[in-house]
């Protein structure tokens, strides 16, 4: 059997998803990417959310969100009855993650910041 190739853009994707997947609590997608019925990278199910990650494999200064992905990861999300998307970034292999939400739940994270600060 053949060593999986640990410079293809897979390992590197799929790094990023494991990664993002311990990170909320969620669980990577079998196969994400490789086929047309599967949806998104990461799912949680209890928060109705659903991930795309996308990661460069090699380190940048800076990353293009295209709106494209966004409204893919939401046409998915409707198709898996989820209800809360997010775009999960990083500027190279191993890097901080960043992400991209909608004003709805931009808005939500801020009103339980402000109870659990009040």
């Amino acid at each position: 059997m053949p060593k999986k190739n640990p410079e293809a853009t897979r390992t590197f994707s799929t790094a990023q998803e494991s990664y993002v997947a311990r990170l909320i609590g969620g669980r990577r997608m079998a196969n994400s990417g490789a086929a047309d019925f599967s949806a998104g990278d990461v799912v949680l199910e209890s928060a109705s959310m659903l991930v795309e990650c996308k990661t460069p494999m090699t380190e940048k200064n800076s990353f293009s969100i295209k709106k494209a992905w966004i409204e893919k990861n939401k046409e998915d999300a409707f198709s898996v009855r989820m209800s809360n998307t997010a775009i999960a970034f990083e500027f190279g292999p191993d890097q901080k993650n960043y992400f991209v939400i909608d004003e709805k739940l931009f808005r939500f994270l801020c009103e339980k910041l402000i109870e659990e600060n009040a």
